[in-house]
């Protein structure tokens, strides 16, 4: 697993100057705009392009050669950044051009991450597939750990501008770490296969009608995706409506998610997870909605703080167990055009959540949260980030709704 763990650490250095750079430009879209439409608004431009580019990106990763994929998409982000901080020292940035930088860059960070998942199976053997997925959970808490409180304390120090030099510095290393190492390919196809094109395109959703275990696991994957993103859009609204723009506050409760991410995959990676995958997506599922209601329940870092611990530490449990799943029902050579479909049909949904969620919190529940009465009034109170706190833990009991739903329906299943 050298090349794996190597690899490895050279994301975990660009992800979190990654991390950084979102933490600040969020602060700095709610400083100007003060709307949760435009955070959200972020998410949106990020996924459209995502889903446009998934229609061939399985196609192109199991095609061509998946280290250059990577260095392509690293190399994208890190010009990307660059124009970002050209445009802040000229006092030229607008919130229009996140949309824009954020739309060009997810289209080659999605065929990154594609080459990137793709890729694992042929880098470690089987019998630590989960265990590497958890190491991949780990990468996403451990940068949050680091990420926010960093980012938090040099906001006021090195501003925008310090923070978006610090990400391209991360890029430079996450490039040089793909350079170095030899990546496995999978074996290519013979020439008469490798040129239908259109066959190409379908097989990956041909592929996931024709399996009932991995339709049953769409079934509950998708609606779940789709109240998680609604919630988590109107997250960063939340917290900072509730603490007047509190940046401290928002570090802390990231710190400590990623806290709690870090401890899950750890725990994962030393016990190997459940026998039956399913099990531990759906105690993960559940876990996290509870978790999740509790934060939206909330309205102090007294609350907040160890809620989203607990969140964070049931997802590396979940998707090591989801990926387990995946990597072990579809074969190396065809893993590139299988992920991909199931990622487009989360990201349709994950757009959809990212483009109601602002207006639906800022336009609609907001306002009327100001005027409630009687029991909403009660449990969320009428000052600014009631109603996305109402839309927040809405969604989380729906979380642990379709977690229950699949657990009663493994256990029926196995009694019949």
């Amino acid at each position: 697993m050298r090349t794996f763990i190597i690899l490895w650490v050279g994301q975990l250095v660009s992800t979190i100057g990654t991390y950084m750079t979102g933490f600040a430009l969020e602060l700095w879209a709610w400083e100007t705009t003060g709307s949760a439409t435009s955070l959200t608004l972020i998410g949106f431009f990020f996924q459209v392009p995502r889903i446009v580019i998934n229609l061939i990106s399985g196609v192109i990763v199991d095609r061509f050669n998946r280290k250059h994929l990577m260095v392509l998409g690293d190399s994208i982000a890190a010009l990307s950044t660059l124009l970002l901080l050209l445009l802040y020292l000229t006092n030229n940035l607008q919130i229009w051009h996140l949309y824009l930088t954020t739309s060009i860059t997810s289209v080659f960070s999605q065929l990154q991450e594609l080459s990137y998942s793709a890729s694992i199976s042929l880098l470690v053997p089987q019998q630590h597939y989960t265990r590497a997925s958890s190491m991949g959970s780990a990468l996403h808490y451990g940068s949050l750990i680091l990420a926010p409180a960093f980012a938090a304390s040099l906001y006021t120090i090195v501003g925008v501008a310090g923070i978006l030099s610090i990400d391209s510095l991360t890029f430079l290393i996450a490039i040089a770490t793909l350079l170095t190492r030899k990546i496995p390919q999978p074996e290519k196809p013979e020439q008469s296969v490798r040129l239908n094109f259109r066959r190409d395109l379908m097989f990956g959703f041909r592929f996931l009608l024709s399996h009932a275990s991995l339709r049953n696991l769409l079934a509950l994957m998708l609606p779940f995706w789709f109240v998680h993103d609604l919630g988590e859009a109107l997250y960063t609204p939340m917290v900072l409506a509730r603490t007047n723009g509190g940046a401290a506050v928002l570090g802390q409760i990231g710190t400590a998610a990623g806290i709690g991410g870090v401890t899950g995959a750890i725990i994962v990676s030393i016990w190997g997870g459940f026998k039956q995958p399913i099990r531990g997506v759906l105690s993960g599922i559940i876990g996290a909605g509870f978790s999740k209601m509790t934060v939206g329940l909330g309205r102090v870092p007294q609350v907040w703080l160890p809620a989203q611990f607990c969140s964070s530490f049931n997802f590396p449990l979940m998707n090591s167990s989801e990926t387990a799943i995946w990597m072990t029902k579809v074969s190396p050579e065809a893993q590139g055009r299988v992920f991909a479909a199931n990622s487009f049909l989360v990201q349709c949904l994950s757009a959809i959540a990212a483009l109601i969620a602002g207006p639906l919190g800022d336009r609609i529940v907001e306002p009327a949260m100001i005027s409630s009465t009687g029991l909403a009034k009660w449990i969320f109170g009428s000052s600014p980030g009631a109603g996305f706190a109402l839309i927040y833990t809405a969604c989380a009991l729906s979380m642990i709704a379709i977690g229950s739903y699949g657990y009663f329906s493994l256990i029926y299943n196995e009694q019949t």
